[in-house]
């Protein structure tokens, strides 16, 4: 497939929207949190589900100090118990002993989402191990599509409905065989803005729950990384420690170079989303509150997740009382502070900016301002395209910071960072949405990025240089 076709291929806007978001949490709270499981059976008496100090404004001011702009809630889990009193099944939070039956936390949270500024997205889980149609085809679409159109229109907007591969035997022993694209149809109707993740068509699972990142992260993927009975077999088939600790395959390292799309036909726009946990486990266990991931673990992960052409997906599991743990809180309120510390002020502002080869409608001044409107590309691309930076002194440098105009699709293949001195600093192969690149207190006064390989000619919408 030739190059001009490959960059044919652009995001739509629901993408390009989700994308800006960069990191966003996940909530995981239900009847698990109460029985100290990872999977419910369905069988839970909901009498057990009772969060005497709940506090969803808690939760939301926990996520968003840590820089966080969405929150996405698992109102209902493979146990199938509803956070909210769904008019289709007992198995709710209306038969708790919770606010005496009048509760509703997706209520609560998407409200405090809404006052807090942040968006607010839906999981709600396929399969349903209480629920006795499972596994009886149309019967039990009907009613998981009447529980997802509750979610769709009774609480405002949805950023994102997201998805996962669960799919084991129901009551009878059968399994379910999910009508995607159905559910699809409904989310488009319902909630045309909202982005349908991992099991959907816009935003691709990366392939672990570690936490793990490819090297190079291409959003221009074959059609078929995005067949749901596929995606499906690799997540969710299992309530195993090891998987979550699972790391991307050595065969789906690659999955949009030249090479990896030689011989594919069809090809859509797919952007990664990276999803772990801060502790262990995806809901709260006593135990491990001694084993939330460090400030140190998280910005790696940030680095190499929104910093690597992806989002991050962060899972914060609420206690028994309804409130996040003090030890959660803190690494949060740490990682934001760290993240507007090194990301706050960008050198390049009063900076000269030049370059071997520019457009003239599109300068290398352009990388200035953070938008689609303005970016710098050549007039076509010849050879090695040089984009130099230069500060009025030598600073320590933390982060450099590039971004590519994925309006017109992914285009960068190899980049090299030279220093005032002519030292190579850093090699890099794809930038897509965003690259985060770690200078580790580099001394230098200019900076120069030589782009060596492109599909067509480059674009790069935003610079940022930041100091240690």
């Amino acid at each position: 497939m030739n190059d001009k076709v490959l960059v044919q291929i652009v995001p739509t806007p629901r993408q390009i929207k989700h994308q800006q978001l960069e990191f966003y949490a996940f909530i995981h709270f239900t009847v698990n949190t109460f029985t100290g499981k990872e999977w419910g059976d369905g069988t839970e008496d909901e009498a057990i589900f009772n969060p005497v100090q709940m506090d969803s404004k808690q939760w939301v001011q926990a996520v968003k100090s840590a820089g966080m702009k969405g929150l996405i809630l698992t109102c209902k889990h493979h146990d199938g118990f509803c956070l909210w009193p769904s008019k289709y099944t007992k198995h709710t939070i209306a038969n708790s002993p919770y606010k005496d039956g009048k509760g509703d936390i997706v209520r609560e949270v998407s409200d405090a989402c809404k006052e807090e500024g942040l968006e607010f997205g839906v999981y709600l889980s396929p399969w349903d191990r209480n629920q006795p149609v499972y596994g009886q085809g149309k019967e039990y679409d009907d009613y998981f599509v009447n529980q997802l159109t509750e979610l769709l229109t009774e609480y405002g907007d949805v950023f994102s409905v997201w998805f996962d591969g669960a799919c084991g035997e129901g009551q009878n022993g059968k399994k379910q065989k999910y009508d995607w694209e159905r559910y699809y149809s409904v989310i488009r109707q319902l909630q045309p803005s909202a982005c349908i993740s991992v099991c959907g068509p816009d935003v691709r699972w990366c392939g672990n729950e570690a936490g793990d990142t490819r090297p190079s992260e291409w959003s221009v993927v074959p059609k078929r990384t995005s067949e749901t009975e596929s995606i499906a077999s690799n997540s969710q088939q299992a309530d195993k420690e090891e998987f979550r600790q699972r790391k991307i395959k050595a065969q789906d390292q690659d999955l949009g170079s030249r090479k990896a799309l030689a011989d594919e036909n069809d090809l859509i726009w797919y952007p990664a989303e990276v999803n772990t946990s801060i502790r262990p486990g995806w809901f709260y266990h006593s135990d491990e509150d001694s084993k939330v991931r460090t400030v140190e673990q998280l910005v790696h992960i940030y680095e190499n997740s929104v910093g690597g052409n992806g989002t991050f997906l962060l899972n914060v599991p609420p206690m028994p009382t309804g409130r996040i743990h003090e030890n959660d809180e803190r690494v949060l309120r740490d990682l934001g502070n760290y993240l507007k510390k090194h990301f706050d002020t960008n050198l390049i502002k009063d900076a000269k900016i030049s370059s071997n080869q520019e457009s003239d409608i599109h300068p290398c001044s352009a990388v200035i301002t953070d938008d689609y409107e303005n970016y710098f590309c050549t007039k076509e691309g010849q050879g090695v395209i040089d984009l130099s930076i230069e500060l009025s002194d030598r600073k320590k440098l933390a982060y450099l910071v590039l971004k590519e105009n994925i309006c017109l699709s992914q285009r960068i293949e190899k980049f090299s960072i030279i220093d005032d001195n002519g030292n190579l600093v850093y090699e890099g192969t794809t930038v897509g949405y965003k690259k985060i690149i770690p200078l580790n207190n580099l001394e230098a006064s200019k900076i120069t990025i030589q782009i060596k390989d492109y599909r067509v000619y480059p674009t790069l919408s935003f610079v940022g240089l930041y100091e240690a």
